[in-house]
C-alpha cells in the first residue's frame, strides 16, 4: 500500500476513536490482530506486567494510534467490549449458489417484525463480503458476549472478547464500507432480552414426561441432557448440538416422540445457561441433521 493509503488508515482510527471505540492495528489487508501473541510476548512497553492481548491494547489515545499506525498501512480493528458496542453482524449464505437461501439481513428483518419493531435506524457497515454490521451501543452494567446464530440463522453479534474490522479497511474480498454514518443508537430491550443468558436454574434431578416409547430412547434422551447440563462454559453450545443429535435417530426410529426430546433438552441447555433462543435453534438443527442421517435401525 502507498503512504497516502497508510494516512487513509490512520484517519480510519482515529474517526473511530473520536467516536469513543477503542481500537488496534490489524495486519495489512487481512482482519487478523497485528499484534503479538502470548508465545512471543516481549513483556515490556503495555505488556510489563503480563502479556495483554488486543482487547486489552485496544485504544482511543490519539498518541499512542498514531504511533502504531506510522508503522505500517494497518486495518483498523474495533475491539467491541471495551468500546460499549453490540455490533449485529448480518452475513451472506456460505454457499452463494443457493439462490433460494435467506442472507442474515433477511432473517434479521424477519426477527425484527415478528417482535413487533423496524429493523433499527443506527450506524451499519458493509462487510468485505457484501454482509452488514450494524452497530448499537450496549446498557449500563450490562455484558454480553458473542453469539452465533443465537438471534437468527445468519445473524451474530460481537460484543465481550469479540472485534469487527472498521469502515475503510480493505480485504481481497473487498472493501468495508459506511452505509449510515449516524450514531450508534441503544440496543433494543427487545434484542437484548433475546441476548441475555437464561438465569442459571437450581440443580435438580432431571425428570422426563411419562410418555410410550422405547427405554432405550428415554435412558439416551437421559443421559444426554445430563452431558448438557455438566458441559464447560465455553462448550455449552455444541455439547447440546452434539448430544441432541446423538438423541435425534431416537426421533427418526419412532421410539421418542420430538417435542419431549425438544422439552427435555430445551431444560437442560437453558438450565446450562444459553438463552432460550439459542437453545431453540440448536436444538432445531441437531433433530433436524440426525433425522435427516439416521440409518435404518437394523443398520444402526
Amino acid at each position: 500500500m502507498t503512504h497516502d493509503a497508510r494516512l487513509a488508515l490512520l484517519s480510519t482510527a482515529l474517526d473511530a476513536a473520536a467516536r469513543g471505540w477503542h481500537v488496534f492495528p490489524l495486519r495489512p489487508g487481512t482482519k487478523r490482530p497485528a499484534l503479538h501473541g502470548e508465545a512471543a510476548c516481549p513483556h515490556n512497553g503495555p505488556c510489563t506486567d503480563g502479556h495483554r492481548k488486543w482487547e486489552q491494547r485496544a485504544t482511543t489515545d490519539p498518541d499512542r494510534i498514531r504511533a502504531a499506525w506510522s508503522r505500517a498501512p494497518f486495518n483498523v480493528g474495533i475491539a467491541t467490549g471495551p468500546s460499549r458496542l453490540i455490533v449485529v453482524d448480518l452475513d451472506l449464505p456460505k454457499h452463494k449458489g443457493s439462490s433460494d437461501a435467506p442472507c442474515g439481513a433477511a432473517t434479521f428483518a424477519a426477527l425484527c417484525e415478528r417482535a413487533g419493531h423496524a429493523v433499527p435506524d443506527t450506524y451499519r457497515t458493509r462487510t468485505a463480503s457484501g454482509g452488514e454490521h450494524l452497530y448499537f451501543t450496549a446498557p449500563a452494567g450490562v455484558r454480553l458476549g458473542n453469539t452465533a446464530g443465537t438471534l437468527a440463522p445468519l445473524v451474530d453479534t460481537r460484543a465481550w472478547g469479540g472485534y469487527v474490522v472498521a469502515a475503510g479497511s480493505t480485504t481481497p474480498s473487498g472493501p468495508y464500507e459506511t452505509v449510515n454514518s449516524a450514531a450508534a443508537v441503544a440496543l433494543p430491550d427487545w434484542l437484548l432480552e433475546s441476548l441475555q443468558p437464561a438465569p442459571a436454574r437450581p440443580a435438580v434431578p432431571l425428570r422426563l414426561p411419562a410418555v410410550d416409547g422405547s427405554r432405550a430412547a428415554l435412558a439416551a434422551l437421559e443421559a444426554e441432557c445430563a452431558t448438557v447440563a455438566a458441559a464447560p462454559d465455553k462448550q455449552r453450545n455444541i455439547t447440546l448440538n452434539r448430544c441432541a443429535f446423538k438423541v435425534g435417530r431416537f426421533v427418526a426410529w419412532g421410539d421418542l416422540p420430538r417435542h419431549v426430546a425438544e422439552e427435555a433438552f430445551q431444560a437442560a441447555g437453558e438450565g446450562r445457561g444459553l438463552t432460550a433462543a439459542e437453545c431453540r435453534a440448536t436444538i432445531r438443527s441437531a433433530l433436524d441433521s440426525s433425522i435427516r442421517k439416521a440409518r435404518p435401525r437394523e443398520a444402526a
